[in-house]
């Protein structure tokens, strides 16, 4: 197994082991719609030869916005353009699945000009409105031509704070113990899954993203990431990505300042990895963060660590990575991992490298 040999994910083939990660691109119109800049980086990213894109998270409902500039799919009135993106990516032979998102109380009331929800705050019945909003975006992404769905629960956001014992300290069916506090997520998911299956049948994929750990005292772990993981896989969950961090309690963002020097430093996440495979036994795990070198990326596959390596600043800089080490120039990635690209979107310029 070789990280430029493909795998399948639910219905879709994948041509090569390389994710590139949902990264908030900064793009989109004040109102969430895809514009040609982003249809442009959607299309250039398939061309650099990544096996899988996922948008940016995109919010399914109006009070869900966290960031400047964030993709929607909120509303029918946002289907032209995603259509348009998924078009470009299909010709530039890319495979592009939607990330659908809440921001929960971390959305931006200054940008939606609605006030934030989360699991302190959410009755049952909010839950159930919020499960059917996730439903009806994912019957958006389907229309617009995406291959596949991925359900966003990490990074403090909706979904990650139900899986959260920092954040969710609910004392119903949905706060407690794991199974309870995966509830919202499971919910989601079969809701989702209905969704899908009506429009495109069983093999349609359905992705989720969570936290292998938030780095908040008292918060999710790694073992109860696995957990997580597993009830996942029990419910039919075609792939998992790991990430970690995010919120303003954690110690770490999902995107860490600072360049790994050496392969040990590299992938944040291979020891809660090593659980998720310990509890897992068929579900592939793509894995993000701190990952720079085809070296690694190897490395991680022929350990058995992951299934699939996920790329996020990386690709900023060089959206052609992949297309680079097939080539035969195995160099490292040439990100330093500066944060600039992130100071660049939250200005309001769209996500770029600032070195280049």
């Amino acid at each position: 197994m070789d990280v430029f040999d493909g795998i399948v994910v639910g219905g879709a083939t994948v041509k090569n082991r390389f994710v590139r990660s949902a990264t908030w691109e900064g793009m989109a119109t004040a109102e969430g719609a895809v514009t040609p800049e982003l249809t442009r980086l959607m299309k250039t990213l398939a061309e650099g030869g990544t096996g899988l894109l996922f948008t940016s998270h995109a919010y399914v409902r109006k009070d869900g916005q966290a960031s400047l500039r964030q993709l929607g799919i909120y509303d029918d009135a946002l289907l032209p353009g995603l259509r348009e993106m998924c078009d470009a990516t299909h010709k530039a032979r890319g495979l592009i699945f939607a990330q659908l998102a809440h921001g929960g109380a971390n959305a931006n009331r200054a940008l939606s000009g609605l006030e934030p929800v989360g699991p302190e705050t959410m009755s049952e019945e909010d839950i159930a409105a919020l499960t059917r909003d996730f439903a009806k975006a994912a019957a958006r992404a389907v229309k617009a031509g995406f291959d596949g769905v991925q359900i966003h629960a990490a990074h403090a956001y909706c979904l990650g704070e139900f899986l959260s014992p920092y954040y969710n300290q609910r004392t119903d069916r949905y706060g407690g113990s794991v199974e309870n506090r995966a509830r919202a997520l499971v919910e989601v998911y079969r809701a989702v899954r209905e969704a899908v299956s009506e429009a495109k049948g069983s093999g349609y994929p359905v992705t989720a993203k969570i936290n292998s750990e938030d780095f908040i005292d008292g918060g999710l772990t790694p073992p109860m990431m696995a957990e997580t993981s597993a009830i996942m896989e029990s419910e039919g969950l075609d792939a998992m990505e790991a990430s970690g961090g995010g919120g303003p309690a954690a110690r770490y963002s999902s995107h860490r300042p600072g360049d790994p020097q050496t392969p040990d430093e590299e992938a944040y996440y291979k020891d809660a990895a090593r659980l998720y495979k310990a509890r897992v036994k068929k579900m592939p795990l793509m894995l993000v963060g701190g990952i720079r070198s085809l070296e690694t990326s190897r490395r991680i596959l022929r350990e058995g660590l992951a299934d699939m390596i996920a790329l996020s600043r990386p690709l900023i800089r060089e959206p052609h990575l992949m297309k680079r080490w097939a080539q035969g120039d195995h160099r490292r990635a040439a990100c330093v991992s500066c944060e600039g690209c992130g100071a660049a979107a939250a200005a309001g310029n769209g996500l770029r490298c600032v070195l280049e």
